[in-house]
């Protein structure tokens, strides 16, 4: 009967450390795909902010992290051996105290995010320069964000009245990411002059723009993606969860079995 137990705790404890080995995969993906996003907002935040780009690597060191304990855990499950799934559990459960921590961290700091969204897209506008090779894949990025939201500006279009190239030619040009006229449809990036001109400076009201700003839809990309986030993580802590329980029962079968074994005096 023990023996059966054993076979069977074995068994699972080798489809959950599968499980576990894949998504690590799943969370190592994410992570190169952070970094390597060019196109959406992620590249705003992870070319913009430090800690974006910080938490980028957190998940490629987690994610390998994760895969190297689901192969240890298969390895010590088929092999039966103890200091395996004992360095198994370890790391398991260190890697769980961590993931909560950073979890707390992120909610207690939702705040301090928003505002650091903020500054960064204002900083952005503001610089914004079409011939700036520099800064070329962030404003692409952003002008993408722009036109796939149908949106202008953080909070509105009048931000776009801070940019220094716009203040210079008397705002006759608008940003062509922002405009709600199907002669600009083909045109993404960079700037486009308004068709009737206007005496003196014009205003962000006279733009053919979209008025609502973007941190709405900006807001809910980003909750959508967290939940995915959220979701992947809460899958792998019931994994490892599951895991920590099966190879302690593991452990503890391997040594009553091996207990048993000992001759009698």
């Amino acid at each position: 009967m023990g023996s059966g137990c054993m076979k069977v705790t074995k068994y699972f404890l080798f489809l959950f450390n599968l499980l576990f080995l894949i998504l690590g995969a799943v969370i190592l993906g994410f992570g190169i795909w952070i970094l390597a996003d060019k196109t959406s907002f992620i590249s705003v935040l992870q070319t913009s902010s430090p800690s974006m780009r910080t938490g980028a690597y957190v998940l490629v060191g987690v994610g390998s992290l994760t895969m190297l304990m689901g192969f240890l855990g298969c390895l010590g499950a088929v092999n039966e051996i103890r200091c395996l799934l004992g360095l198994y559990f370890t790391c398991l459960l260190v890697i769980l105290i961590t993931q909560v921590a950073a979890g707390l961290v992120i909610y207690f700091q939702q705040e301090k995010l928003k505002g650091e969204l903020s500054r960064i897209v204002e900083k952005l506008i503001e610089d914004y320069d079409p011939v700036n090779g520099e800064d070329k894949n962030l404003q692409d990025a952003w002008d993408y964000v722009q036109k796939q939201l149908t949106c202008c500006g953080w909070n509105g279009a009048e931000e776009w009245e801070k940019n220094y190239i716009l203040i210079n030619k008397s705002m006759t040009e608008y940003p062509c990411s922002c405009s709600n006229s199907s002669k600009d449809a083909e045109e993404n990036t960079g700037f486009c002059r308004l068709d009737v001109m206007v005496n003196g400076t014009a205003t962000y009201a006279d733009w053919p723009v979209h008025r609502q700003g973007c941190v709405d839809g900006v807001q809910d990309w980003l909750k959508d993606n967290l939940g995915i986030i959220l979701g992947v993580c809460t899958g792998v802590a019931v994994v490892e969860l599951l895991g920590m329980i099966l190879s302690i029962s593991l452990c503890k079968n391997i040594h009553s079995e091996d207990y048993t074994k000992v001759p009698k005096s």
